[in-house]
């Protein structure tokens, strides 16, 4: 009876991340960024969680990795996109007809973010570092960005459309970037997560929510200078 309910707790969990991204989406559609982040970092703690009592309790199931990469989708895919295509619809255009269509390029995020879910269930290569972006970071830098008034901001609109093509590559791309497991606190074996979550620390001190953005770009040239290493 305790093995029937243990195994199912992983699951669960990753229910709790669903859920969070369901949230993080209806926070997106009334533009509060502010909770839609909120939710974003809830689904991402319970994202954290559910693998580790997976490992903990030793309870993998084809059902999990399957709805743990649904979940994802909507936490990390579908929430940033919706939050980028309320935002778009608040700045201001040129024309009316740009600004009827052009806010629906925040979608593309979701879009690559399933295509990035579907090749890291498919790619062996991924067990301890990634190739590309993972969701969760790229929902984090959105969620980040958006804590800034862009109202006022007449290139806003370019420069998100610009990031959403660059951010939709990255998801899918081959570039080496390495994952935040912790296989032991030696700094020799972990020499650049350390390096990146101390300064990250400093970041976010600095800059509070909106330096979000800042740790995944950190993030990103942190991998790229380093190649994925450990």
């Amino acid at each position: 009876m305790a093995n029937r309910i243990t195994r199912h707790i992983p699951n669960a969990i990753t229910c709790c991340n669903l859920l969070s991204g369901c949230m993080a989406v209806m926070s997106a559609f009334n533009a509060d960024a502010w909770h839609a982040l909120l939710w974003v970092v809830a689904g991402a703690l319970f994202d954290f969680c559910d693998g580790l009592s997976a490992r903990a309790l030793k309870a993998y199931s084809p059902i999990g990795k399957e709805l743990d990469s649904l979940a994802d989708l909507v936490t990390f895919g579908l929430a940033p996109a919706m939050l980028c295509l309320m935002t778009l619809r608040g700045l201001d255009y040129p024309s009316a007809a740009l600004a009827s269509f052009y806010p629906y390029i925040g979608l593309v995020l979701v879009v690559f973010a399933a295509l990035r879910l579907a090749k890291f269930n498919t790619d062996e290569r991924q067990t301890s570092s990634f190739l590309g972006l993972a969701v969760p970071a790229n929902a984090l830098f959105w969620c980040g960005l958006f804590q800034a008034d862009m109202t006022n901001l007449s290139y806003a609109p370019w420069i998100i459309g610009v990031l959403v093509i660059l951010f939709a590559g990255l998801m899918v791309s081959e570039i080496p970037m390495f994952s935040l497991k912790f296989k032991s606190l030696k700094w020799a074996d972990n020499k650049v997560r350390f390096i990146f979550l101390i300064v990250s620390v400093v970041i976010l001190i600095l800059l509070h929510e909106k330096g979000l953005s800042a740790v995944i770009g950190w993030y990103i040239i942190l991998s790229i200078l380093t190649k994925g290493r450990h």
